[in-house]
């Protein structure tokens, strides 16, 4: 069944042209396809930072970055700085340069995808949710994306909303299958959302849409189909008829999410009203039926899905030698905040590229120069060890920032957070569940009154004191 979004019906992703009114002054997000940025970019946003907001730097979930209080900020003057340091390429397109990638593979085509999509015009009317992944062949960052390419033997899986629909493209067709994807999700909306609620949806031809759910007895990870026919109902494991078809229905409960957790807690839409699907994930059969229109737009046939390894995720974190005899040099960023003088020590590096895991690497490094930036970025407060109490651990903004936020989640994960493993584990102020990761995790909610803990081994309600106990509990299983 299409999964509820809780976000408001009009796409307002806040960009470095629309900044977003976060309670602690305006927001501009800068969008880094892949994460990817030279040091020489990053003293540009530094110093906006410096110059008109709190003087830090926020990484996201997509591998972006934030800056906050922006209350004397002129939006052209931020927009033409931007721009002069390449970090806006595009004012069209802007808000869809959302584009995740492998940060350790080499030869990624995030370049090329990016002036692509940005020099196609009917593309500028993605919504700013969506999320194009190019994935080195680990399965980092596919699974999370509502399209994705990931190498499997000599060619390329496209995966929608982490499904494997059998679509397979040499390497050289990566990029126009990607865009032929994005243009597929925006028809399948369209021709969704112009379907009343008591009009049964029509499959693309020669489809055979299936919904998935997770099977929480057995593999936390691993998606099951379900023929369509059932409904919604049976996907979800509740009685219901299905929404109109291209709208999210917030009438209901929510059920069991995706990525093997409980989903938050879903209202009804403000009026009455049903809201856009922002996500393939949100449409009725999303991955099937895009997948089935990308297919017929490059002249290919859907072949046989193949059950792909989703891999444990680990951070980049201290030396990782390279394929090239160089090597890389990762390192977290606690709660994913930069602050000045961290920002200093990063600005001396010729390039850098932010992780979905709000992590950084130093790719490209002679090996004889890894100790010294080990000892730069520990010395700024940097994690470079293996076995930090941050590894796999992120947080929305929450209160100061966040009018929605119920708690500082930051103060209260600080305090909490101990080394462990396990899970990653992610903490929010409200069930909106900003930059929550994909795939299973431990969903760290503020009540108001304490924490409510949910992950596919375990949930509970307890207090701020309490909550470390019972989050290394749903965390190791």
């Amino acid at each position: 069944m299409p999964i509820p979004s809780v976000r408001a019906d009009a796409d307002a992703c806040p960009g470095a042209l629309r900044l977003h009114a976060a309670a602690d002054g305006p927001l501009a997000r800068v969008r880094l396809p892949g994460g990817r940025m030279t040091g020489a970019q990053l003293t540009a946003v530094h110093e906006l930072a410096a110059s008109w907001g709190d003087g830090h730097v926020e990484l996201t979930s997509r591998a972006n970055l934030q800056l906050r209080a922006l209350g004397e900020a002129p939006v052209d003057e931020l927009a033409a700085r931007l721009r002069a340091a390449g970090l806006l390429p595009s004012e069209t397109h802007e808000l869809v340069r959302n584009i995740a990638a492998s940060p350790l593979a080499g030869g990624l085509p995030v370049g090329a995808l990016d002036r692509a999509l940005c020099a196609d015009p009917s593309l500028a009317e993605l919504p700013g949710r969506f999320l194009f992944a190019l994935d080195g062949g680990e399965g980092g960052v596919a699974f999370g994306a509502d399209v994705a390419a990931l190498p499997v033997d000599d060619e390329v899986a496209i995966i929608f909303a982490g499904v494997d629909a059998g679509l397979r493209v040499p390497p050289a067709e990566v990029i126009p299958a990607l865009l032929a994807a994005a243009h597929a999700f925006l028809e399948e909306r369209a021709a969704q959302t112009s379907t009343t609620a008591t009009t049964p949806h029509a499959p693309p031809a020669n489809a055979e849409p299936t919904a998935t759910r997770r099977d929480a007895s057995a593999d936390p990870t691993r998606s099951v189909p379900v023929p369509s026919s059932a409904g919604p109902g049976a996907a979800a494991g509740v009685p219901g008829a299905r929404p109109a078809p291209g709208v999210v229905d917030h009438s209901t409960s929510v059920g069991a999410r995706s990525d093997g957790i409980p989903g938050p807690r879903a209202g009804g839409s403000a009026g009455g009203r049903q809201r856009v699907a922002w996500r393939v994930r949100e449409l009725a059969d999303g991955p099937a039926h895009v997948a089935a229109r990308t297919a017929a737009a490059l002249g290919r046939t859907l072949g046989e899905p193949a059950e792909l390894p989703r891999p444990v995720l680990r951070e980049p974190i201290g030396v990782v030698e390279q394929a090239d005899g160089t090597v890389a040099v990762g390192a977290l960023v606690p709660l994913g905040r930069l602050s000045d003088v961290q920002l200093k020590v990063l600005e001396a590096a010729e390039s850098l590229i932010f992780t979905p895991w709000r992590g950084v690497v130093l790719p490209g490094l002679a090996p004889q120069a890894a100790g010294s930036w080990l000892a730069a970025l520990a010395g700024a407060g940097l994690e470079v060890e293996a076995g930090s109490r941050w590894a796999g651990v992120t947080a929305c903004a929450g209160r100061p920032g966040c009018a929605k936020s119920l708690a500082d989640v930051r103060a209260d994960a600080d305090a909490a957070t101990v080394a462990g493993q396990g899970l990653p584990v992610h903490w929010v102020g409200c069930a909106r569940g900003c930059g929550s990761p994909a795939g299973p995790h431990v969903r760290v909610e503020a009540t108001g009154a304490g924490y409510e803990v949910r992950s596919p081994y375990a949930c509970g309600v307890t207090s701020v004191g309490e909550v470390g106990a019972l989050v290394g509990a749903a965390r190791k299983g």
